[in-house]
């Protein structure tokens, strides 16, 4: 065993088993109860599988996303343990719940490259890109949006050479579909702002879309149909904005796995959530179809689980 891994030996951790478990478990911290329940054990600090320590592909680029749930927290339950293992050339997060920088995050040598969105309300959303390669230019929020100041908690859009990167955390519904009136207006607008990136160059959409798409994208379906992140609504425009257009968006991820069931991103710390396998897919990579062909993987880092609510999704492509 190498030195960098027996250093990590303390955070492995067996594969969750895929289950086809139903649960009616919302998918958003605002939505959780107040009253104290009893947390999942795995609520305590990050594991990390020895697989996960692999040599990166040659002439690849890697490109990771993970909604933290809280920076200052993941920070304290192994946030860095994953950078170091994954070594992506480009790491979105999401729900930093910081209104200023944070330092000593990543490796200022490796991430030369570093932006931060932060939002109105204090504690609330914000966002963050890191990474090895310079873009051509990079902004801030949705401009397309009647409120674009307020959305730069939750927008970065980097310009490659051949790309756009736009790193997104999409707000929820709320609590009893409080702002779900809101939520269809952000859904109109970023479809509007992702077609017309893609008019000048192809895009690659990433990030906590807070969306569970299909049926299969979350445990209990049945009982969630009022629920944030899978109303009628959501799931229609998340349709919309993949199909709509006289140019498609595909989700990767679904893409690779047509038919698997029981993968998820974010698995709420009550019930034991995580251990029963009852969670919900909310977390992508979109990317325009005609550059599907450099996509050589998508993948959700299902044992990646401690350090948030959330895990990390990963994106390999040929090049930029």
């Amino acid at each position: 065993m190498s030195k960098k891994q027996n250093t990590l030996e303390k955070y492995l951790k067996p594969e969750v088993k895929e289950k086809n478990i139903h649960s009616n478990e919302s998918a958003e911290s605002s939505t959780r109860p107040t009253k104290k329940v009893k947390k999942d054990e795995t609520n305590k600090t990050l594991k990390i599988p020895e697989s996960l320590f692999f040599e990166k592909r040659e002439g690849t680029v890697k490109l990771a996303s993970w909604n933290v749930s809280g920076l200052n927290a993941a920070l304290k339950k192994g946030f860095k343990t994953y950078v170091e293992a994954e070594d992506a050339d480009i790491l979105c997060i999401q729900e930093t719940k910081v209104n200023e920088k944070v330092n000593d995050v990543v490796d200022s040598k490796k991430y030369k490259y570093r932006w931060w969105g932060f939002d109105e309300k204090k504690g609330y959303a914000g966002i963050a890109v890191f990474s090895k390669i310079e873009p051509i230019s990079t902004s801030f929020g949705l401009p397309t949006h009647p409120n674009p100041e307020s959305t730069k908690g939750r927008i970065i859009t980097l310009e490659f050479e051949s790309l756009y990167y736009v790193a997104c955390y999409v707000p929820n519904a709320g609590d009893k579909l409080a702002r779900l009136k809101e939520k269809i207006v952000w859904d109109e607008v970023m479809e509007k702002y992702l077609r017309q990136l893609d008019e000048k160059k192809p895009v690659i959409w990433a990030g906590d879309l807070n969306v569970a798409h299909k049926t299969i994208d979350l445990a209990k379906p049945n009982t969630n149909q009022k629920t944030p992140g899978f109303t009628p609504e959501e799931r229609e425009d998340f349709e919309r904005i993949l199909n709509g257009g006289k140019s498609k968006f595909i989700d990767t991820w679904r893409h690779f796995h047509p038919n698997t069931e029981g993968q998820y991103t974010y698995y709420s710390y009550r019930f034991k959530c995580y251990s029963k396998n009852i969670g919900w897919r909310l977390d992508y990579h979109v990317v325009s179809e005609r550059i599907l062909d450099k996509v050589i993987e998508s993948e959700i880092r299902s044992n990646v689980y401690g350090a948030s609510d959330h895990v990390p999704i990963v994106l390999v492509l040929k090049d930029l």
